[in-house]
């Protein structure tokens, strides 16, 4: 069962008089909860993490001029439907654009829910043979929309279709499902993932509550299964700009052998200005989260440069040059001087 924004209202989540702006906001963009996200906000707090990415508010009507209706410009790149094809040895492939839930912060927003749809036969043919015609393309990501929402006869058929493809080495799934939605998360829907071509599971978790049993569960049916499972999570003004909340986290990822990929500054997406904090910002959160943990706990800190310019690191740095050499900044703050090769000058 999933919950609108009526739903919210009915269920005690939201106050009656939220109504209206509840309201306003869906007529803009999907509004969807899943029981097992409802059952996680505290209704108690104002500030609640998992109300704050999934409770629609007044502040997603405010567009600032920067804010895009495609902010990592899929649309550029998209040479037939259901394909981006951004980087040379890359492909995302996008077979449905439904979700379990709706992020408040999405990227997708503008494409997703009622206005999305499932790609037809024909449709999903061109997006193989599209593929299939550029032997560059190393690695297909399918992503959405959510693909662990079709059934698992559709996931199989998917999977053996790209894994016979010869240039094709990795498959990788982009889910929420686990999280949001772990029930289904089934045998059938993991058996359909088998192949001998390298298939990895990226799951998308902002904040340590949402790992409840039953999405380590969920994840672990996964990992069983011989598949590696990586993560991504959205850096969220409010949910999880903490360094204490990131390291909780991601500490519970690795225990769960999920390893943290890509931590993501927020897209321009119209009405998500209210997430996004300063660059700044996260690379000082980057830099406590490497005092505080261990190397498997730490994602890469990345940026998607609006206009569909591509996906670059934008973590903190660690070396300075000067007329000596190198200067090196540990974990704590203080430089150490490391010299250049020998017989040369800095």
């Amino acid at each position: 069962m999933t919950l609108g924004a009526d739903d919210l209202v009915d269920a005690g989540l939201v106050a009656p008089e939220r109504l209206g702006e509840l309201r306003r906001v869906a007529a803009q963009f999907q509004v969807v909860l899943t029981e097992e996200v409802a059952g996680l906000i505290d209704t108690a707090d104002p500030g609640d993490p998992i109300a704050a990415q999934f409770v629609p508010r007044a502040a997603e009507l405010e567009t600032l001029p920067e804010e895009q209706a495609d902010p990592i410009g899929d649309e550029r790149w998209s040479p037939v439907p259901g394909i981006v094809h951004r980087y040379p040895d890359r492909v995302l492939l996008k077979p449905s654009l439904v979700c379990p839930v709706y992020c408040r912060y999405c990227f997708r927003r503008e494409q997703i829910g009622a206005r999305g749809k499932v790609l037809g036969r024909a449709a999903l043919d061109r997006a193989y043979a599209y593929i299939r015609a550029h032997p560059n393309i190393w690695e297909v990501v399918v992503t959405g929309g959510d693909p662990f929402l079709l059934s698992p006869r559709r996931v199989a058929a998917m999977v053996q279709t790209i894994a016979a493809i010869d240039h094709v080495q990795v498959i990788r799934f982009h889910t929420r499902v686990p999280v949001v939605d772990p029930q289904r998360v089934t045998a059938r829907l993991v058996s359909a993932l088998a192949t001998e071509k390298a298939l990895y599971a990226v799951i998308h978790a902002n904040h340590p509550r949402e790992l409840t049993d039953a999405a380590k569960q969920a994840i672990g049916r996964i990992t069983r299964a011989g598949i590696p499972v990586l993560s991504q999570s959205v850096l969220l003004r409010g949910v999880n700009d903490d360094a204490a909340v990131l390291e909780q986290l991601f500490r519970a990822l690795v225990a769960i052998r999920v390893k943290p990929y890509y931590l993501h500054h927020p897209d321009l997406a119209r009405g998500t200005g209210h997430f996004r904090g300063d660059i700044a910002e996260g690379q000082q959160l980057m830099r406590e989260l490497r005092r505080r943990a261990s190397g498997l706990c730490q994602p890469t800190y990345v940026l998607d440069i609006p206009g569909g310019h591509g996906k670059v690191s934008v973590g903190p740095c660690w070396l300075h040059r000067d007329r000596d050499g190198w200067q090196v900044e540990d974990s704590a703050g203080v430089s150490h001087r490391y010299p250049p090769p020998d017989g040369t000058e800095a």
